[in-house]
């Protein structure tokens, strides 16, 4: 197993070389009391796994597939959600970023910067989130090879910060489809940095019904297991208590009721994935 640049966050934990780390949260900030409820319920189920947590969830839903569809709270109320989160539970939490001018305020409240896979190419948001000096977490790009990520760590590293992952997310393949590229789990890990598999997002149909994205949940788990058994750092899923009427991400998003039977069988095979 190709070691890596391991990392603290804050004074918390330790993220890569076989420490699970689970990223998780509600696609979108809905509202200040759904975020609370899974955050704190995702909190106790990792304490009792030894499961390292970073809760997430997102202020703007920026590229979503109709002009109509719901973007959650905006900036303004979403970090004050966020930073509530991160207070009352003393959990270290993440949130996406779209445009340079965010990075400042976004990584004041924040842990970790993710930069949506969209944008992984994206020089200066990049360069932005990394002179916060918060972690950088670059989604690989559904149109990008792993061996072409090392271009996002070089432009994060540039300014001197060097926490850094990578996240895999899925790869287009044909039109409305992902796959998973698992042998480009362990190319990316040769960079020397943590890498994720983002395992609700890696199951979505981009544009499946036209005005929206649709997925299939019931995969998440096979692509979070078999990511583990290739060893991953880490796993990112969104988590929702009735995701079915969910604002964003209906199809993919785990449910809330069943994450700690999902995770008890994943820290069984990360274990075993890092003897």
């Amino acid at each position: 197993m190709t070691n890596v640049k391991s990392f603290h966050i804050d004074d918390c934990f330790e993220i890569g070389n076989g420490v699970l780390t689970l990223i998780g949260g509600p696609c979108s900030i809905e509202s200040e009391d759904m975020c609370l409820k899974v955050a704190a319920t995702v909190l106790d189920i990792c304490k009792e796994l030894g499961i390292n947590y970073i809760f997430k969830s997102s202020f703007d839903k920026a590229n979503r597939s109709s002009l109509n569809a719901s973007r959650a709270l905006g900036m303004e109320k979403g970090l004050k959600i966020l930073s509530k989160i991160k207070k009352e539970l003393s959990v270290p939490i993440t949130t996406d970023v779209h445009e340079v001018w965010q990075c400042a305020e976004v990584g004041e409240v924040v842990d970790i910067i993710q930069i949506p896979a969209y944008l992984c190419r994206q020089t200066d948001l990049l360069i932005a989130s990394a002179k916060t000096g918060k972690a950088v977490s670059v989604k690989k790009g559904q149109f990008m090879a792993p061996q072409n990520m090392d271009n996002a760590i070089k432009k994060i590293t540039s300014v001197g910060n060097h926490k850094c992952i990578l996240m895999e997310r899925g790869t287009s393949f044909g039109y409305n489809k992902l796959v998973v590229d698992m042998p480009g789990l362990q190319i990316m890990r040769e960079f020397g940095y943590p890498v994720f598999i983002d395992a609700t997002h890696s199951v979505q149909e981009p544009g499946g019904n036209a005005t929206y994205t649709k997925g299939n949940r019931d995969f998440a788990k096979l692509i979070m297991y078999s990511a583990l058994a290739a060893g991953v750092d880490g796993v990112f899923a969104e988590i929702h208590p009735d995701p079915d009427n969910a604002a964003s991400d209906v199809g993919s998003q785990l449910k809330l009721s069943e994450v700690r039977e999902i995770l008890k069988k994943a820290v069984l095979i990360n274990d075993i994935a890092w003897q």
